[in-house]
């Protein structure tokens, strides 16, 4: 299938408990899966697992149709884009030569690079000719982690990993991403494996919502559906959030 699929995928470090505990779930291509869960409780690991910054002791991980222990690393991870929480620009590089950092590396001529840049930042709402040149330090952190977005996408990748990308940001800015990247998913329609500690977020951005407890996904369903979820794990999640909360039962007769 494109997309991503786990298939009892088990995880542990050596001598530890396990981190993932025959984990399934599949993001169908141009499904957004947000996973939320307590810390520690194994959305990361299941991230690096499709880049292959780890592999499965049991079980497998797929990646557009292919086992990742059947890939070869270096063409996976230019195949799958990443945005971290920490964005993570090269401080020595300009805006563009961020953005640009993968199509090098696959050898792309200077016209298609320069073309490709430009139009990721039109996409990201920052205009080429003011922010092209610009250093990172240069910017505010929205604006950093849109270029963070923008070099994520820079090769076309169908698969795209978000670790709590806008976690770090005020709520204003939060909010303004979200809706952004809504947007940019709508035209782009990438297979996205989300992680987040926000159940709202996950609310707004998830074409489906994963719960996960203890390295095992608990439950999976679309995103009102988790409203009239009755699993405690679950509810202490939802009830979190207080505009989430489930509707009160109407009132009977007077």
């Amino acid at each position: 299938m494109d997309g991503i699929e786990f298939r009892q995928v088990s995880f542990g470090h050596a001598g530890r408990m396990r981190i993932l505990d025959n984990f399934t779930l599949t993001v169908g291509a141009g499904e957004v899966v947000a996973l939320v869960g307590a810390s520690g409780a194994g959305k990361t690991t299941a991230l690096k697992l499709v880049n292959c910054l780890l592999r499965p002791d049991a079980g497998g991980v797929r990646v557009q149709g292919g086992d990742t222990r059947e890939w070869d690393p270096i063409r996976l991870r230019r195949a799958v884009g990443y945005v971290i929480q920490e964005i993570g620009l090269f401080p020595h590089l300009t805006v563009a030569d961020n953005i640009a950092v993968v199509p090098r590396l696959e050898r792309w001529d200077a016209d298609r690079i320069d073309a490709r840049v430009r139009e990721l930042l039109n996409l990201m709402g920052l205009a080429p000719e003011t922010y092209a040149g610009r250093w990172p330090d240069e910017l505010s952190g929205g604006q950093r982690q849109r270029v963070g977005v923008a070099r994520a996408l820079a090769a076309d990748p169908p698969v795209l990993l978000m670790d709590e990308p806008f976690g770090a940001l005020d709520p204003v800015t939060r909010r303004q991403l979200q809706d952004d990247f809504r947007g940019i998913q709508a035209r782009l329609h990438k297979s996205v494996l989300l992680v987040t500690h926000d159940m709202a977020e996950a609310m707004a951005l998830g074409d489906r919502i994963g719960v996960m407890d203890d390295g095992q996904l608990i439950w999976c369903g679309a995103p009102q559906a988790i409203l009239t979820c009755d699993d405690p794990h679950v509810r202490k999640l939802v009830e979190a959030v207080a505009p989430l909360s489930r509707p009160k039962a109407p009132a009977g007769p007077a």
